[in-house]
């Protein structure tokens, strides 16, 4: 077994290269030898075996027929005569027989369980025998689903069985070198119980269990119970053995000490956290298997002040995980290159994005929020801020010879067609829209210092007038892409209010039913006309957030377009001008009869709502070259799955840009087949990562949201981002194809937002947002809508129940329940 190490998988399986490698490097492992992959493969080539798999449906489940033809054909005489030698050489008497495919053990896949494995076997029949049981455990009806989970080929996957000596175990059980419910790196967890370790493997006795410091230290322990009535089935009979609790703890503290001792090599050798099963005889630990932990939380984090405060924002923009492609394309070199300089601008260094989103197997496990460093030039960005405010006019940003030249670049990526390239051509594209995204990066280093100055005079002269409220609605009121959008949108339902049949399919019908009778129907060519116009116009929006390049855009979304159009399509109700009534109030205090003043604090508010506009219109702008990347990669995808290496044209995200633009194809186009070979194992393990980490958010919002008891009546507490009160049904949406459920009306509770879902605010009655803050986009739109908005209340999807009447109280950032206007 010795002759194996973590590199020779395809020859001893997961486990078999595994132990090998331990063995190798000193570790205490029962000794024993390994069947290797090329006996039954040997199976497959030599007999009716191979000509039956090809022939199968690896989407069905019952693996039976194959089971029952491995189990006829056997093992080829010559082989069993070495596996009888290997035995008696091993010295015979009672040994484990364990499956080992190729697929198992990996850091996406433990396919723990999934194939058979048998104790005490005894003799060189019965090892024959379990050595063949072994390979028909490879077609289990259980291991048969799991691949397919895994989107693992079944015609790919090979099969080594190990045998060892049986340890006769006083004490077995599992260890983890990390918390696998926590996450918390700093600590081990040990299940023991009496006896064979496949009683605690298998679920059938409650062990002890153990939480100990890196050095052994108890930190927790919970007594174990149960019994295990049989621990074997081949080879000559069962055997007992009692788990019932005596009372005594089954592991004193040197025993726990020598286990953390043990975890921690078998970590540090391995280079990640470890999944453990080990058996303690007469006083020594012996290891029985070792693999990565799969579906592991990430390390919890401790935020500082300034991430609690900054953290809303983040998950805002992140509400789903980015793919591989998502971090090391359109944010490392679009997105967060644009906070990185504009944040170098002002003398701050910007964390890394491996900082900012940690990876464990090329995937995104958690959201780290950032905490930007000053440098030294911080000292210089007072007046390297004042020079740009007074260089840079924020009105005029669009007259400026590099903005003009962005949208040339723009109009160029459009016009590319990444079908008629070679595979360089297309990564170009999206090459070329990274560099086309810094033109927007220079406009904003340039005119955002003309942000701050407005906005910080303003409020200096509201605190001197004591309005510092209004703030946040006087600026509120700006003309921006988003509102321009809006308004576009509200036109296409009054199309739809127009037309008595159009009217008819829009209640009747949803997504992409919906989309096809628009496409389709000849009666509604006015519509589609109008439709296709909006979309040339605003389709580079994004749908879910503008850092993820994987998410599509309107134009690749029409049917969530048309879900917006569904919302809007009843009459709008009137809405409160909350910037029009703070601007009024503000003129009636006693100091604007002051001509000098008056002109100062009006002229402030335009230029705040200036800054306001280019902020939001930057945003707009900079989405017009998702489309092309988005083509580029699509045309990637589909050649990646003409190759063999993808299944589906969308996993074309699970690869890292620098992985794409390492790839070359022939002069006809084609792609090698060395491509296959070695992306196609990257792909399916980022998926199984990824599937794996699905119910883990990327960042504990418990961390953010204090779960405080609230009053009497207080359902949710949260930003007061929009001020008013309304009442009306809890809707819940969570996420762009949903847009559609929306009714006038309905308080709208949602996870998160960005300017994709303000159209929906001309229909809400009120808004209630887990994430984000008062200076979000959708904030500063709900309040142009004067309707009622309450952000970061952490938890309001999971409070709130659809249909719930509630009453929404945007000034105080509460959520009431009806009956309680009071509270």
């Amino acid at each position: 077994m010795a002759d194996f190490g973590v590199g020779d998988i395809e020859a001893a399986g997961g486990k078999g290269a595994a132990l090998g490698e331990m063995l190798r490097h000193g570790f205490p492992v029962p000794p024993g030898f390994v069947i290797t992959t090329e006996a039954y493969r040997s199976l497959l080539a030599e007999t009716e075996l191979g000509e039956a798999l090809s022939n199968m449906d690896p989407n069905v489940d019952d693996g039976g027929a194959v089971r029952s033809l491995i189990a006829r054909l056997g093992m080829a005489p010559a082989l069993g005569a070495e596996v009888a030698e290997a035995y008696r050489v091993l010295g015979g008497g009672a040994v484990a027989v364990r499956s080992s495919a190729t697929a198992e053990d990996l850091p996406g896949a433990a396919f723990a369980g999934q194939q058979d494995t048998f104790l005490n076997v005894v003799g060189e029949e019965a090892v024959t025998r379990a050595v063949v049981d072994c390979w028909a455990s490879l077609w289990t009806d259980r291991a048969i689903a799991y691949r397919r989970r895994q989107g693992i080929d079944p015609r790919e996957i090979g099969i080594a069985v190990i045998v060892h000596s049986m340890v006769p175990a006083a004490v077995a059980g599992v260890l983890f070198t990390a918390n696998p419910v926590t996450g918390e790196r700093g600590e081990i967890v040990v299940d023991a119980g009496a006896g064979l370790g496949e009683s605690v493997v298998s679920g059938r006795v409650t062990p002890e269990h153990y939480v100990l410091g890196h050095a052994g230290a108890v930190r927790s322990f919970v007594p174990g119970g149960g019994e295990v009535v049989m621990s074997t089935d081949v080879g000559g009979g069962t055997r007992e053995q009692s788990g019932v609790h005596s009372g005594v703890p089954l592991l004193n503290a040197d025993r726990l000490r020598a286990l953390a001792r043990l975890a921690g090599r078998l970590q540090d050798h391995f280079g990640r956290p470890q999944d453990v099963e080990w058996a303690l005889v007469e006083g020594r630990i012996y290891i029985l298997q070792s693999r990565p932990m799969t579906a592991l939380p990430p390390q919890p984090l401790r935020l500082n002040a300034v991430q609690k405060r900054v953290a809303p924002f983040f998950i805002e923009m992140f509400q789903e995980r980015p793919y591989p492609l998502d971090v090391s394309g359109w944010m490392n070199q679009g997105i967060l290159a644009m906070l990185h300089v504009m944040a170098g601008s002002l003398g701050v260094r910007f964390p890394t994005v491996e900082e900012l989103l940690p990876e464990e197997d090329g995937v995104v496990v958690q959201l780290v929020p950032p905490t930007p460093r000053p440098t030294l030039r911080l000292l210089a960005a007072p007046l390297s801020v004042a020079c740009r405010a007074r260089q840079f006019t924020i009105a005029d940003w669009k007259q400026d010879p590099r903005f003009a030249a962005f949208l040339e670049q723009v109009k160029r990526l459009e016009n590319q067609d990444p079908e008629t390239l070679r595979w360089a051509g297309v990564v170009d594209i999206a090459r070329d829209s990274f560099a086309t995204m810094r033109g927007i990066t220079g406009l904003r280093s340039s005119y955002l210092p003309g942000i701050f100055l407005p906005a910080l005079r303003l409020r200096l002269l509201l605190v001197l007038l004591g309005r510092t409220r209004l703030a946040s609605a006087l600026i509120a009121g700006a003309e921006t892409m988003t509102s321009k959008a809006n308004r576009a949108l509200e036109e296409l339902a009054g199309l739809v209010r127009a037309d008595p049949q159009l009217a008819a399919d829009f209640s009747a019908l949803d997504g992409g039913a919906l989309l096809q009778r628009v496409e389709q129907d000849p009666p509604h060519a006015a519509f589609r006309d109008a439709f296709s116009s909006f979309l040339r116009e605003y389709g580079n929006r994004e749908t879910v957030s503008v850092v993820l390049s994987s998410s599509p855009t309107w134009s690749d979304a029409p049917e969530v377009v048309l879900g917006l159009v569904k919302a809007l399509q009843s009459e709008e109700t009137d809405r409160e001008d909350q910037t029009g009534a703070a601007l009024e109030e503000l003129k009636r205090h006693p100091f604007l009869r002051i001509s000098f003043f008056r002109r100062l604090l009006l002229s402030t508010v335009e230029a705040a709502r200036a800054g306001m506009a280019f902020r939001e219109d930057s945003h707009f702008y900079a989405t017009k070259v998702i489309p092309p990347m988005r083509a580029a990669y699509r045309e990637l995808g589909h050649r990646l799955v003409a190759a063999g290496v993808l299944d589906h044209v969308q996993d074309v995200y699970h690869l890292r840009f620098e992985e794409l633009e390492a790839i070359t194809d022939d002069e006809a186009g084609a792609l090698p087949a060395s491509v296959r070979l070695r992306y196609r194992p990257v792909v399916l393990g980022r998926a199984a990562k990824r599937r794996q980490l699905d119910g883990v958010p990327l960042l504990d919002t418990t961390l953010l949201f204090k779960d405080q008891r609230p009053r009497t009546g207080v359902l949710l507490s949260g930003t007061p981002a929009s001020r008013g009160r309304a009442e009306g049904p809890v809707r819940i949406i969570g996420g762009p194809n949903e847009f559609g459920r929306l009714q006038s009306g309905d308080i709208l509770v949602c996870p998160y937002t960005n300017p994709s879902w303000t159209p929906l605010f001309q229909r809400a009655a009120a808004v209630v947002v887990d994430m984000g803050g008062l200076g979000s986009h959708a904030a500063i739109v709900a309040r142009e809508y004067g309707i009622p908005v309450v952000m970061g209340t952490g938890k309001g999807t999971r409070t709130l129940a659809e249909g719930q009447n509630v009453i929404v109280d945007g000034t105080t950032g509460t959520v009431l329940a009806t009956g309680d206007a009071t509270a």
